[in-house]
């Protein structure tokens, strides 16, 4: 395989290879997001980059039923009732 136009390579140790920092930058790579792997019929593999940002509920409009709470007050974080 000739290097010629080769933005970076990693080397694979077991089954991991590592994301050069330089392309972890430039697609905005970081702990937490997914890659989704492809090969195309030709052999190319395909690297699709998953973000899980927070935020991801943003546009979540809430629960739609009758008893209102006060989130801050009666819930932790993790939406568990305080007793």
């Amino acid at each position: 395989m000739s290097s010629e136009g080769v933005d970076s390579e990693s080397k694979v140790s077991g089954n991991q290879a590592n994301i050069p920092a330089r392309i972890r930058r430039e697609l905005d790579i970081d702990d937490g997001d997914r890659l989704r792997w492809h090969i195309e019929d030709d052999g190319t593999l395909r690297v699709r980059v998953v973000q899980q940002r927070s935020g991801t509920f943003d546009d979540f409009d809430g629960y739609d039923g009758d008893r209102e709470t006060e989130v801050t007050d009666e819930h932790d974080a993790w939406g568990v009732d305080h007793e």
